[in-house]
């Protein structure tokens, strides 16, 4: 008999003693992103540090975040105008509570940042050096700090260095997580004891370069995994970003909520040779106008905000006009802006355009949607606390509550900065005020009759698959149709994964497979239990909102934990 999981072991009534732990941490993290790397910092003073990332440290969704962190500085601005507008693009869905904490603590946070050694752009306002803030879709007010257009990596570059200067942190990079260690059931002096609750203690872990699965042991454990881009064909995300968080918290049994809200950025750059590259929805707030392939501006049809609606309204729109004119793409310009001003305000977007070709100078940037940010995630309190004791999540991976159906620009940042903060509270406080069992120990990982693959074409193939019926069957616009199209796939291509997965040994594209393929699954169910249209989900069939039957989170619990 082969166990993978300890979810088997204790299935089967089976315990083992005197296992070694490759790592015992009094708190384990899961990617280094900004949330990833804010809450080991402030971990660190409080006991033991283990950080880990599939890759190198600097490959996060964070990295390549160009707009900036929404906070209220403005002389004009409030907090309650930057919670009003946060409540509006959330479409009616926003948890209240959380809209207020994340707002009102966002200064602070920034303030840290600053203290810390990041440096946001800042101008002389009467004779007082101010922050310089941007203005994105859907913000009333000018409230977005950023470092010209780079706000991701230069925070990202300041806290990875924090992090390696910080006592208590280990740091490894190359390390996928494949799932976590939870029990429900455990012995002690000869005696089995229930647990109501399931409890997350640990995880299993792949060392990339030396082919190797270690068994990490953790009194605490945060999936700051970022989010599940690549789940799309077309995609801004970087290719890490394949909602490796999400799908272990399912499958260990945590609560995932309203995955059917994926934004769609409106304006990634279109070009054969482009990548993954993003034109910031701050190019809009600096007065860019997108236009259709003949000259026209054409978003005042579809909003009074015209170019600085919201980004659910813009991406349809841009879905909508290309249907109907068949082009490929439509055009962002900014042209009519003085020069300085662009590559001042710009200089990565100046440059990247450049080196295509493109002189956003004197020519509007070719732009098409793409899958930018997942709103839904693990089901989270205002602590960042799973439904799973011990088990956090913060950052993209989880559903907090504070973007509701559609996620206003530049919270996202903020949203992990915040909440980074409060999970490293309570996670100190939890280590300080309960006593921790160290009585029991965690199986190790078995590859007993497991071989080397030799079909990578299999995990290639499936990748591909699952991408391309997600786009489109379950993209910007959706019907009952394709979903369940979609659905009898995504079913097949399970199967697949399945047993693939418990006949070779993982390996990192192996389990990146694993994991899309479960979101996927997760974002096509949550899909089709909302009939209705609300921020990001949008049905054909149900063309308008239903606050009778679905003014209310979509929630999904596995119970079959950790099977795929």
């Amino acid at each position: 008999m082969i166990f993978q999981h300890i979810s088997d072991f204790l299935e089967h009534g089976l315990f083992f003693y005197g296992t070694i732990m490759d790592d015992q941490t009094d708190f384990l993290i899961i990617g280094t992103g900004v949330a990833g790397l804010s809450l080991a910092i402030k971990l660190a003073p409080h006991g033991t540090v283990m950080l880990i990332t599939k890759k190198g440290a600097k490959d996060t969704n964070t990295n390549f975040a160009q707009g900036g962190i929404a906070s209220v500085f403005g002389l004009k601005d409030s907090f309650e105008l930057h919670i009003k507008d946060t409540l509006e693009a959330g479409d009616g869905l926003c948890n209240l509570e959380s809209v207020e904490m994340v707002v009102n603590e966002g200064p602070d946070r920034i303030k840290e940042l600053i203290d810390y050694g990041v440096q946001f752009n800042t101008k002389n306002d009467h004779g007082h050096e101010r922050l310089d803030l941007g203005r994105e879709g859907g913000h009333s007010k000018n409230r977005i700090v950023h470092a010209q257009d780079m706000t991701g990596r230069a925070v990202e570059e300041v806290l990875l260095n924090k992090v390696k200067e910080t006592p208590n942190i280990k740091l490894l990079e190359n390390h996928i997580a494949i799932d976590l260690i939870t029990y429900s059931v455990r012995m002690k002096r000869g005696m089995v004891i229930s647990s109501r609750d399931d409890i997350c203690c640990g995880a299993y872990v792949l060392d990339v370069e030396n082919s190797r699965v270690k068994t990490f042991h953790s009194k605490m454990t945060f999936l700051s995994t970022g989010g599940a881009g690549k789940v799309y064909l077309y995609t801004s995300n970087p290719d890490v970003a394949t909602g490796d968080g999400i799908a272990m918290g399912y499958r260990a049994g945590a609560s995932v909520a309203n995955l059917e809200f994926v934004q769609f950025h409106p304006t990634c750059l279109y070009h054969p040779d482009a990548k993954n590259f993003l034109i910031s929805e701050a190019v809009r707030g600096e007065g860019g106008i997108l236009i259709n392939a003949a000259g026209e501006s054409f978003m005042e049809k579809y909003d009074p905000r015209k170019d600085l609606a919201c980004r659910d309204v813009v991406a349809r729109a841009i879905d909508h006009e290309l249907k109907m004119s068949g082009d490929d793409s439509v055009f962002l310009d900014i042209s009519h802006k003085k020069p300085e001003t662009i590559i001042k305000r710009f200089p990565n977007i100046y440059q990247k355009c450049m080196s295509y070709g493109i002189d956003l100078l004197k020519e509007p940037i070719p732009v098409v949607p793409a899958a930018h940010y997942m709103c839904g995630g693990l089901a989270t309190d205002l602590n960042g606390r799973t439904d799973i004791k011990r088990l956090y999540a913060i950052g993209e991976t989880a559903c907090t509550g504070l973007h509701g159906a559609n996620r206003l620009a530049s919270n996202s940042l903020l949203e992990a900065l915040v909440y980074a903060d409060k999970a490293a509270n309570d996670a100190i406080c939890e280590l300080k005020n309960k006593a921790f069992d160290e009585s029991w120990n965690i199986p190790p990982w078995d590859e007993v009759d497991t071989t080397d693959s030799d079909e990578a074409i299999v995990v290639s193939h499936n990748w591909d698959e699952i991408r391309r019926l997600m786009w489109n069957y379950v993209g910007i616009v959706r019907s009952d149709k394709r979903l369940q199209r979609a659905k009898r796939r995504i079913e097949t291509i399970q199967k697949e994964i399945n047993e693939y997965y418990w006949d070779f040994k993982v390996t990192s594209d192996l389990l990146e497979l694993r994991n899309i393929a479960t979101v996927a699954q997760l974002i096509i169910e949550s899909a089709t239990i909302r009939q209705e249209s609300r921020g990001l989900h949008y049905n054909i069939l149900y063309p308008n909102h239903d606050d009778i039957h679905w003014k209310k989170d979509t929630l999904l619990k596995n119970i079959r934990k950790n099977i795929l």
